[in-house]
């Protein structure tokens, strides 16, 4: 069983910064490609960065490229999002992903039924 706990939400004026982590634990946090959605209030759940297992390779969603970077360290069983340049439409609770199907470094999945586990989230709120 792989638990995955985010932390480093928080209020943020636009413009602003802020930098979330993923702690896991449970598992084999080196072999997994991880990913960060966000949910906006009545929207659905979205995309929004994912990394290889190794950290070689990235992907990210067209309303975050250039603002936002994924990163991890394996050797903390943690994954990063630091989020630069804020603006009000970023807010959402944000939550990590662990797809554990090895399938090549190439291996990016954007969508969120791919993925096998989840976290509770950390809400982010920019203010403008």
């Amino acid at each position: 069983q792989v638990q995955l706990v985010e932390s480093g939400g928080g209020l943020v004026q636009a413009g602003g910064s802020l930098r979330l982590s993923c702690a896991a634990s449970g598992g084999t946090f080196s072999t997994y490609v991880m990913g960060w959605f966000r949910q906006a209030p009545g929207k659905e759940r979205e995309f929004v960065a994912t990394i290889n297992w190794s950290g070689s390779r990235t992907y990210y969603a067209d309303s975050v490229k250039g603002r936002f970077t994924i990163s991890r360290d394996n050797a903390k069983n943690t994954v990063y999002l630091q989020m630069n340049n804020l603006n009000p439409e970023d807010t959402a609770v944000y939550c990590c992903a662990a797809e554990l199907d090895y399938r090549g470094s190439a291996y990016l999945p954007t969508n969120k039924q791919a993925y096998d586990y989840w976290g509770q989230g950390t809400q982010v709120t920019v203010s403008s």
